[in-house]
Formats: structure tokens, sequence, C-alpha cells
């Protein structure tokens, strides 16, 4: 274990500063109290008065690696040594081999990559290349989706975040998500919506399937739930689109590179989409970094034309340095088929914590992919709190995160939902740690639960 540095005066100074210099993503400015972190390794991370938290959110989803892989470090060094940074006109060794190393783990036909600084502008340049690939100019995107802040990305995300910055990017329409807990169509045999086809298709007979560019979803949808499709929705989706013309634009920024058990979610249902868009796990967020990955017929067709997208730091060195030594990693190590494994303990722990609460509505997940939903009645399946709930309208989600908090554990929650999302390199002992603290912090959930 790395020495845990400690200074509370200092770790002091820092959250002072970040509060009065740092315009902080998505929060209420005057509330944030955020945890000055001094270190971490692994699945921990520590602050300045040396307490240590067990990270079952992987920060943002993103550590998949755990903090501070030594591999991946030293690629950045060795990288940092020979070549900081050079423009994307060139051509340096560590991006050329990254790309090559991405056509080779994604599955199917994908052949070509496009660099970004994260996965927002990977989803941003997929949404631009399918209308000049195909000539058309809507988009179909779904209600729980999440693409990121940018300004095609986000009017292409479906939950409420979207609202500050509407109207947005034209062309962009939306279905309904195979939620099957909490199914819009009220989940009939055969359900319209969880099966893919049926409703695709009455979307499409409304907007003009000869307009309609692409098909953009997260293949598990990630922030707004963890909610993986049920069997045959992916295939489904991918058959209309076949049918159409349309391509399959799967966003993979959360769900890729082992979350889920398989180096890409879509590995689970045997679906290979036209372009993948993928971020976070890449590299484990050490350098920003994030890729478009599209399909040999697109990669042939563009070229010997224009290609109208570019940015400054498109595949830079120390980011594709880091990628690279962490798909070695992934590989050597197993860590792909150590998420697999332990999302067979997973389901066996949150099971159980589901027959102790009464506030446990669901749970889902694939790999280190798991959530819990809340709520106060399992017959009604009323939430814990209000659909985009804030302010003391969330407040029995945020004392469960803060109970769990001061025991160590550092968790995501999004409305009435506990993603449980750990390094893709988490123990037994460690999922089993994590779990206990959790069992004691749902006391409070139960307290309003029926």
């Amino acid at each position: 274990m790395a020495t845990i540095e400690t200074n509370a005066e200092l770790g002091q100074q820092i959250v002072e500063d970040a509060k009065r210099y740092v315009l902080h993503s998505w929060s209420v400015q005057d509330a944030l109290q955020p945890i000055p972190v001094a270190g971490g390794e692994g699945c921990w991370f520590w602050d300045y008065d040396g307490k240590r938290y067990l990270d079952f959110a992987s920060q943002l989803v993103n550590v998949s690696i755990g903090h501070q892989h030594p591999k991946v470090i030293a690629a950045i060094k060795e990288q940092a040594e020979k070549l900081c940074t050079i423009g994307p006109p060139m051509a340096t060794e560590r991006r050329s081999e990254l790309a090559r190393l991405l056509a080779e783990v994604t599955p199917g036909n994908l052949a070509m990559s496009f660099f970004t600084n994260g996965g927002a502008e990977a989803n941003e340049n997929a949404i631009k290349l399918a209308r000049w690939y195909t000539g058309r100019h809507k988009v179909v995107a779904r209600y729980r989706s999440y693409h990121g802040a940018t300004a095609g990305a986000i009017t292409a995300t479906g939950d409420p975040r979207r609202w500050y910055t509407e109207p947005g990017l034209p062309g962009i329409v939306r279905m309904l998500d195979p939620y099957t807990y909490r199914c819009p169509a009220g989940h009939p045999d055969p359900c319209p919506v969880c099966t893919g086809a049926p409703h695709l298709e009455e979307i499409l007979q409304y907007e003009g399937p000869q307009n309609v560019a692409a098909v953009i979803l997260e293949t598990v949808t990630g922030t707004n739930g963890v909610i993986p499709p049920p069997d045959g929705y992916l295939q489904a989706i991918r058959e209309v689109c076949d049918r159409h013309g349309i391509l399959l634009i799967c966003d993979e920024v959360m769900a890729g590179f082992g979350r889920t058990g398989r180096w890409f979610a879509c590995e689970n249902w045997d679906v290979v989409p036209d372009i993948l868009c993928v971020a976070k796990g890449i590299n484990s967020g050490y350098v920003p970094l994030g890729a478009m990955i599209v399909s040999e017929p697109i990669a042939e067709w563009v070229r010997d034309k224009y290609f109208a997208g570019g940015l400054t730091y498109s595949g830079h060195p120390l980011a594709c340095a880091s990628a690279v030594a962490s798909i070695e990693a992934f590989r050597e190590e197993g860590i792909v088929e150590n998420a697999a494994a332990m999302g067979d303990v997973f389901r066996e722990e949150l099971g159980r914590l589901a027959e102790r609460h009464p506030s446990i509505g669901d749970v889902r997940g694939l790999g280190c992919f798991w959530a819990l939903e809340l709520v106060r009645d399992r017959g009604t399946r009323e939430p814990l709190v209000p659909f985009n709930a804030t302010g003391e309208d969330f407040a029995p989600v945020a004392r469960l995160s803060k109970a769990a908090l001061e025991r160590g554990l550092y968790l995501m929650t999004h409305w009435n939902v506990v993603m449980i999302c750990p390094p893709l390199v988490v123990t037994r002992e460690e999922i089993e740690e994590g779990v206990a603290v959790l069992d004691d912090a749902l006391a409070l959930a139960d307290e309003l639960a029926a």
C-alpha cells in the first residue's frame, strides 16, 4: 500500500480554493463540500486526514483499471520524456498503435478510429458522420440516455439535463426505453417497447425512415439507472436499422472496456454497431481521451472524402500511450475476466441485500455495472424519491449516500438509484466490505419503505 499523505490544513485550503475558484459540473456551487483527495491506489482513495474510501463509483464510472496502475503511470512518464505533444496531422507511434489495438479488441468489422478528448465529442462526431454518410438528417435517441454535455450530445441526451440547453440541435427525435421494471408500455407480452422493433418501427413511420441517419443509444443505460436491455432487444434494433439503411451508434462511453464483463457491452448480445463511441475505460481517465470507431464500410467510404472534423488534441500522445498500456494490462492481468467473475459475486451479494431491505425494488446489472432501485412501496413501485428530485425531495437518498461516505464507502446516486460500479480490479473481499457498509446505510431508506 502506498504511503498516505496526511495534512488536514492543506486539505482544507484545497477545498476552500476549489469552492472559490472552480466552477463544478452539475452542481449548486454553494452547496458543495468536495473531498480533498490526496492519493489513491486500486479500488481506494484517501483524503488529507488519511481517511480511506472504497471507490464503488470508479469516480464517474471511468477508473476501470483502478487508481494509480503502475503500468499506465510508467507509460505516461515514458511518453512524456520522449514527446509530450504533437499535432493530429502527424503520425506518432502510440496513436497508430492504439488505433490498431482498438481494431483488434472491438467486435466485428470496426476498423478505424477518430480520437477525441472524451465521450461527448465521440458522440458528437458520430452524429455528424452518420449524417454525412447517409445524406439524412434525423437521429433517433432514447429518453433515458446521457450522451454528454456538448451542444449536439446534450441534445441527443434524453434526461432532464438537456432542458437547460434547449432548443438544441435540430433533427433529434426520441423513442422510449426498454426499462422492464418501469416499462412505459406496461410491458405486455410481447412488449412493443422492450422487444425493440415494433416501437422503433412506429417512430420511423412517423418520422420517415428515409430521413433517419442513425439510432444512437447507450448499449446499457448508465447514469439513468444501469438498465441492461432484455435479450433480443439490441438484435431487433440492429435488424430494423439494417432494413432501412440506418446506422446504429452504440454509446459505450460508460459500458465499454470490460465494465459489463465483456470487452464491449454489445458483445453480450452478439451485435456489432456501425459506430462505437468510447472513452472513460479506454484509459481510465488518466489522461482525457475518447474515440469514435467506425466499421469497414464507413472507413472505406470516408477515405477519399474530406473529413470535416478535428480537435487540437485529437490522439494526444500522452493519452494514447496511457490507453495502449491500459489495453495491454487488461489482456495481461485478465481484468475483463475479473469483471465477469465479480459480476457473479455482485449478483449474489446484492440479491441478499434485496431480501433484507424493503426499500430495494429492483437489482440489475452485469459485470461491475450494477444498480439498486429504491422504492417506498414494492407493490406499487413508488420511487423513494421523485423523478429528477433535487433539494429536500432528494434528501432520503442524500442521507444514505452520506452515511455510506462517513463509513468510507463512496457511492454514485442518481434520483432513486444507487449505482454500484467499482474498478474492474475489485476483489470479492472488497465487494463484501462495501456491501456490508451499504447494508447498514440502507436502513435509512427502509424507514420510508412500506
